[in-house]
């Protein structure tokens, strides 16, 4: 890999980082402002609305210009969405102004890829971003929870710079900048990232020409064999994904009574392990064999449910009077976290890549990531939509892990059965050969 790579990949991470440790710090100025418990899903629901309504928008604007530009305006508008959070706009609605940014950056993000690599190393590719995007995740969370532990935020708050008022003298206010600068040093990057030398199309101004254009790349990806397996699973890991995020905080509140610094940890816990997958993924799995990974997201499903089981391990002391000193259930909680982060990671980046691949061959590498996107942020929508509609009804966060586990593996089992279906129809190992020889 070149530099140049490299430098995708610091931008990438240094963009993921803030937006993680902002989710963290909306959740915590929620219930600074003692706002009901379903607002803190509906977080992610403003976050992804951009994503859905602009779809048919964005993945044009990425095309338009180079990507290094695209990425260096998105973040820009990240930075305005964190500014408003931190002049007392309300957290959804400045998080949804962050969500418009993040819509305009993936196009690029992904879509650079396709222009700047060959489609041999795009599985490698897609393990490593995967697996540093996830890496940001870990420390976006943990940068989070660590920002809001008193004795933390309090060190932070006295380092008062001689001569100088900040004028920041609460917590969610220096959160706010810490991140802010987060975002900054992304944007940074940006400005490095080389070109790739493919011609640009001219971003066409006529809002119905684009709707239409739009449509037919979503239904030109729907209807390829192999687009549409590989597209249903990654709808439907971050879908998933995103909801795991909030079904692990109150779970950990729930089943090992834990608080939101250190519940957030366990999200990083889940990340780490998508990490682990990813990258065992990119070693071990070429984009012909991708689709051998479908049945792992059955077992992702399988391994969800199990988590209503922690609450029944004892407390059984482990390492006293070590570092390591923590209880038998407390372990075993982290061990499945890891394995159920471990198998979406390994069943999604293949996934990722073969999507990526069908995608700039039918139709152009930003306008397939805007199609991805528009289907993958409809179903993180819809599915956070649900698990806060199930709060808000009073169901236990155990009955939630139940019917979240069951949709999950059962999800996957059909999907299995279309790839099946399709495979009996025409070789698609023969058929991704050939689309690779032309």
């Amino acid at each position: 890999m070149s530099i140049g790579f490299y430098i995708i990949m610091a931008a990438q991470f240094f963009s993921a980082l803030a937006d993680n440790a902002l989710l963290i710090a909306a959740i915590a100025i929620l219930r600074d402002l003692k706002a009901p418990a379903e607002y803190e899903p509906l977080l992610k629901t403003f976050f992804t609305v951009s994503y859905v309504v602009l779809a048919a928008f964005v993945g044009a604007f990425a095309d338009s210009m180079p990507k290094w530009r695209v990425m260096f305006i998105s973040n820009g508008i990240k930075i305005l969405g964190c500014a408003l959070m931190f002049f007392d706009v309300h957290p959804l609605l400045a998080y949804a102004v962050v969500g418009l940014g993040a819509a305009s950056y993936s196009p690029a993000k992904y879509g650079i890829l396709t222009e700047y690599l060959p489609h041999r190393l795009l599985v490698v590719a897609n393990g490593w971003i995967e697996g540093l995007t996830v890496m940001a995740i870990i420390l976006g969370v943990v940068l989070g929870g660590a920002l809001i532990r008193p004795d933390v935020a309090q060190s932070i708050l006295s380092l008062d710079l001689p001569l100088v008022d900040t004028g920041i003298d609460t917590v969610p206010e220096m959160n706010l900048t810490v991140i802010g600068a987060l975002y900054l040093v992304a944007a940074l990057f940006n400005l490095y990232i080389p070109e790739t030398g493919v011609d640009h199309k001219p971003l066409k101004r006529n809002p119905v020409y684009l709707l239409h254009e739009f449509n037919h790349c979503l239904r030109l990806l729907w209807r390829d064999k192999l687009g549409q397996v590989s597209l249903a699973v990654t709808t439907l890991f971050w879908g998933a994904g995103a909801t795991l995020q909030f079904i692990v905080i109150e779970w950990a509140r729930a089943a090992l009574h834990l608080d939101l610094s250190k519940a957030s940890m366990l999200q990083g816990v889940v990340a780490l392990g998508v990490a682990v997958g990813a990258v065992l993924a990119a070693r071990m799995i070429t984009l012909r064999k991708s689709v051998r990974v479908i049945p792992l997201g059955i077992y992702m499903g399988i391994g969800v449910i199990v988590m209503i089981l922690v609450p029944h391990i004892p407390d059984v002391p482990l390492f006293p009077g070590t570092r390591l000193a923590m209880d038998l259930r407390f372990a075993i909680s982290l061990v499945l976290l890891v394995v159920v982060g471990g198998l979406s990671g390994y069943f999604v980046v293949p996934m990722n890549a073969l999507l990526q691949h069908r995608g700039h061959i039918l139709m152009g590498a930003g306008h397939s990531i805007a199609v991805q996107n528009f289907n993958e942020n409809l179903s993180i929508l819809i599915m956070t939509s649900a698990y806060s509609f199930l709060v808000r009804s009073g169901l236990s966060v155990f009955g939630v892990i139940v019917l979240f586990g069951l949709f999950v593996a059962g999800t996957m089992y059909f999907v299995k059965r279309l790839h099946e279906a399709n495979q009996r129809e025409f070789d698609s190992v023969g058929q991704l050969e050939d689309a690779a020889h032309h």
